[in-house]
């Protein structure tokens, strides 16, 4: 990466549930000062994704500014394409970064991105029971975490951890765990299950909602995907959980099952919700195949950081 690198600063107005858009003259002043460098913003829920695939051939570098559902889109249309892909944090969130650059998610500026080193991670690749396919970077869930996902978009009125309470206490109130099929291929073996599951989780990245270590065992660069399933468990069980996953120490509970694998296929036996990385899927149903694509991106991060 060079300062010669055109950078496309592709920004959300409507991160953080419309906050971002405060931001706006900040980023378009400091943009401006540099010859390389574009801001093009949003203007409709998906718009972060058409910006980048029709940059491809023009921009060596794309910065998602904005939240993970702006990084999602942009990595959906960019994925394999030989596109390098910064992240400057506006949204709620904010979860994939903290494991890119830990402990340094909130430099001032934007002049340490023409400094950046960069490194290639991993990507989950999602199959459909249709055919369609997406990726994700961060972490996926279906059931009760795409339910609490779904809830904290319908919550506009709430930031950050407020937000992800409010939505876990609605969906517990009438959640009951749901029936799931699910095979792991693990790296030597193949796990399988067919049992209520309460929550299930498949991730690339440490942190999601903000604060909950869901796989606190992840790297982003392994090859290998996190997955993390706490088995059917009554709603007044639950409570303790959430403290558990915020420390990352569900993992060793009896009820848990952590590990890392290749791939992973659930089957469902009703309609559910899905989140990937934190944007929702409804209506999903059927067979869902979820694999890993290592090194499937290229990502700008702090040289201290690169491998």
């Amino acid at each position: 990466m060079t300062n010669h690198s055109r950078y496309l600063f592709i920004f959300n107005p409507a991160a953080d549930k419309g906050r971002a858009i405060r931001k706006s003259q900040w980023l378009e002043a400091l943009v401006t000062e540099s010859e390389e460098s574009v801001m093009v913003s949003t203007s409709y829920a998906g718009h972060a994704g058409v910006i980048a695939r029709a940059e491809i051939c023009q921009s060596t570098c794309l910065i998602s500014c904005g939240g993970d559902g702006t990084l999602h889109e942009v990595v959906n249309a960019v994925a394999g394409e030989g596109v390098t892909v910064g992240i400057l944090p506006f949204g709620s969130g904010n979860d994939f970064i903290k494991t890119l650059n830990p402990g340094n998610i909130s430099r001032r500026g934007i002049r340490h991105f023409f400094d950046s080193g960069s490194r290639a991670v991993d990507i989950g690749r999602v199959v459909f029971a249709n055919s369609d396919s997406r990726y994700f970077i961060n972490s996926l869930g279906i059931g009760f975490t795409g339910r609490v996902a779904k809830s904290v978009k319908g919550a506009p009125w709430l930031k950050g951890e407020l937000a992800y309470l409010y939505a876990l206490l609605s969906v517990l109130k009438g959640y009951s765990a749901p029936k799931m099929k699910i095979t792991i291929t693990l790296e030597h073996s193949v796990l399988e299950l067919d049992e209520p599951v309460f929550a299930f989780s498949v991730s690339n990245g440490k942190v999601e909602g903000g604060k909950f270590r869901i796989a606190p065992h992840a790297e982003i660069a392994d090859g290998l995907l996190d997955v993390c399933i706490l088995k059917g468990i009554t709603r007044l069980e639950f409570f303790p959980y959430v403290f558990k996953y915020l420390s990352g120490t569900q993992i060793s509970d009896p009820k848990v099952i952590y590990c890392k694998a290749k791939a992973v296929e659930v089957t469902l036996t009703a309609p559910d919700v899905m989140h990937m990385d934190g944007e929702v899927y409804d209506d999903i149903q059927g067979r869902v195949a979820i694999s890993v694509v290592p090194g499937g991106i290229t990502m700008l991060c702090d040289p201290a950081v690169r491998k």
